[in-house]
């Protein structure tokens, strides 16, 4: 008797289609074809690995935004060491500090270094103003701005919080919900901070702190990727490339094909279950026949926050020790610095390193629409400026868009993600969205992995895991505490509702 087309562990071709070769659909793959069900990967792109891979141009290595291989998920943990041998990790320490007016502070803040980079006059300035809001209050504190200057006052708040934030989202921090602060610095204010400086480990029950170590793969991220797709094809999985989906076919209440552009080719891939880690927007518009026109319409208002990485090939005495350096000054339009060589030595080359300056943007303002060199002009500009290298040192620079690299938490998009949920549920419960696009959920690259897994079990053991439950507690995934915590989550700010017009131009003001 031959397997029925239905049965997602026979590997008959009309099994398991995955949308997708990042993290979460590379995840879905391998467990897939571990457990013997027939998969076919398709992939847009050239290369795996989404917003985790590895570029790579003239032998020169580059991780698209820093990715720290930590997670409080043991199963992803086990699964990173059974894709790469424990020999492919590197064990790196963490260092990430903040430059503001010329010098660098730590991060998580000290006080103790805060003042002392401030100076007496500054930091005693500081101080009357986390006074004087003790006073007066900013009356709306349900924005970050407010929130976070009745905490530490406004010349604090100038100071580490207001420019960073708007360069990576685009919108004043007058316009960012304070829900998103409270997570991150929960816990914190001035007086705390210098109590703790003052008091060390005195009774600290409840202090955060960051992880101080964290693996990484010796050729960056995506070496992960890249062997999870061997290991894929190893187990009988297929994976096409360049493999653009037009169209998911459906009828009588299950998605039944999954369409795709390979080279103006049409191609029909049969599918008993689909697996989409592409921008839950697109899987909407991509429905044959079309989704109901409130789905559209909650599809078409889902945006995302783009982004750039200008890497800069320097001498090695341009290295600095962090893995990265947020930018809170407000004269450059950069907002990040990596080091590539802090990551891993196998990114870079003897005698020489590569700073990534990282620019947070949308698709179609003017920082994107930049031609190569401008960019390149401007990041060599901007790294001199901040006094880290001289513009001559710069030996050759390569450009990197990442469209789509944040799903923007905006006005209403609850609303519109719940809407998308509840129509595939009904209509189409055979497409399972995973991943931080494919869910529209700013996860981390763990808990991306972690939705394809449950979705894995959820086709294969009928297990009725809660995809979307994946990133809901409080704790933010890098943090530790003294007392113990199994969170996963992490958030991003709920912002203002962006106009079809600002839509099309550069935001006046820019993580």
């Amino acid at each position: 008797m031959s397997p029925s087309p239905t049965d997602p562990t026979q590997p008959t071709g009309d099994s398991v289609v995955v949308i997708g070769a990042g993290p979460a659909g590379l995840t879905a793959a391998y467990a897939l074809t571990k457990r013997g069900a027939g998969v076919t990967v398709l992939e847009a792109d050239s290369v795996v690995g989404g917003i985790s891979r590895t570029v790579e141009r003239d032998g020169w290595r580059f991780d698209i935004g820093g990715h720290r291989f930590f997670t409080k998920v043991p199963v992803v943990e086990q699964l990173w060491h059974e894709i790469l041998p424990d020999d492919e990790f590197l064990l790196r320490p963490r260092m990430s500090r903040i430059y503001y007016d010329g010098k660098l502070f730590d991060y998580p803040l000290r006080a103790s270094n805060a003042l002392k980079n401030l100076g007496i006059i500054e930091a005693i300035k500081c101080v009357a103003s986390y006074v004087w809001v003790r006073v007066r209050p900013p009356k709306d504190q349900s924005t970050l701005e407010g929130w976070v200057a009745a905490r530490f006052g406004w010349r604090l708040y100038r100071t580490f919080f207001k420019t960073y934030n708007e360069k990576v989202w685009g919108v004043p921090a007058s316009a960012i919900s304070a829900d998103w602060a409270a997570q991150r610095i929960k816990n914190l204010s001035l007086v705390s901070a210098v109590v703790n400086a003052i008091l060390p480990k005195r009774k600290q029950t409840n202090i955060t702190t960051l992880i101080e170590e964290f693996q990484y793969p010796k050729y960056g991220p995506g070496m992960m990727w890249e062997r999870a797709h061997e290991h894929v094809l190893a187990q009988g999985g297929e994976v096409r490339m360049r493999a653009k989906v037009t169209a998911i076919r459906h009828a009588d209440g299950r998605a039944t094909e999954v369409v795709t552009d390979e080279g103006g080719k049409e191609i029909v891939h049969p599918a008993a279950h689909v697996i989409s880690s592409m921008p839950l927007p697109q899987l909407v518009l991509t429905m044959d026949p079309p989704a109901p026109d409130d789905v559209v319409a909650a599809a078409r208002r889902l945006t995302h926050r783009d982004f750039l990485t200008v890497a800069l090939v320097l001498p090695e005495s341009a290295s600095f020790p962090d893995n990265w350096i947020y930018i809170h000054s407000p004269e450059v339009k950069v907002g990040r610095i990596q080091n590539f060589g802090s990551w891993s030595p196998y990114l870079v080359k003897d005698g020489m390193t590569c700073l990534g300056l990282e620019y947070f943007v949308f698709q179609g303002d003017a920082l994107w629409n930049s031609p190569d060199d401008e960019l390149a002009a401007l990041a060599a500009k901007e790294l001199a400026a901040l006094g880290l290298a001289r513009v001559d040192e710069v030996q050759a620079a390569y450009v990197v868009r990442m469209p789509k690299a944040y799903p923007v938490y905006d006005e209403g998009y609850k609303e519109a993600v719940d809407t998308i949920r509840e129509w595939i549920a009904t209509a189409v419960p055979n497409v399972y969205p995973v991943g931080r696009n494919g869910m529209h959920k700013y996860n981390n690259q763990d808990h991306s992995m972690l939705t394809a897994l449950l979705t894995v079990d959820n086709i294969l053991d009928d297990a009725g895991h809660d995809v979307w439950a994946v990133n809901v507690e409080e704790d933010y995934h890098e943090e530790q505490r003294t007392t113990t915590s199994s969170g996963t989550g992490r958030d991003a700010p709920v912002l203002p509702r962006r106009s079809s017009e600002s839509n099309s131009v550069e935001s006046a003001s820019l993580r």
